[in-house]
C-alpha cells in the first residue's frame, strides 16, 4: 500500500514559507519522500499503518493551503511511468524494512 500527499501552500509571507516549510519537514520526519515538489510518497506494510499515517497527516496539516491524501496498492503503484525529459527513469523498489509499532 502506497500513500501519496498532494499539497498547493501558499507561500506570500514568511509565516506562510515557514507553514510550508514544517510541512514538508514533518513528511519527511514520517518517512515519506519526495516524488515531485508538491508530491510525497510513502510505503505502508498494511491498511491499518496507511490509517496511522493518514491521522498523522491530519495532525500536521497547516492552516492555509489544500492536502490530498491518495491510497494506491503496490500493483497500481508498479503501473506507474516516470519520465525525466524523454527517457523512462525506473521505478523505486518497494521499501523492506519492518515496520513496529
Amino acid at each position: 500500500m502506497w500513500l501519496f500527499v498532494f499539497f498547493d501552500l501558499p507561500t506570500e509571507t514568511k509565516k506562510d514559507r515557514r507553514n510550508a516549510q514544517q510541512f514538508r519537514k514533518n513528511l519527511l520526519k514520517d518517512g515519506f519522500t519526495m516524488m515531485q515538489f508538491s508530491v510525497y510518497t510513502r510505503h505502508c506494510a498494511s491498511s491499518e499503518s496507511a490509517d496511522v499515517h493518514e491521522k498523522r497527516i491530519n495532525i500536521l496539516l497547516p492552516p492555509l493551503g489544500k492536502v490530498s491524501v491518495l491510497r494506491i496498492t503496490d500493483k497500481q503503484f508498479g503501473n506507474i511511468l516516470n519520465f525525466w525529459g524523454k527517457f523512462e527513469v525506473p521505478k523505486e523498489p518497494p521499501p523492506t524494512q519492518l515496520e513496529l509499532f
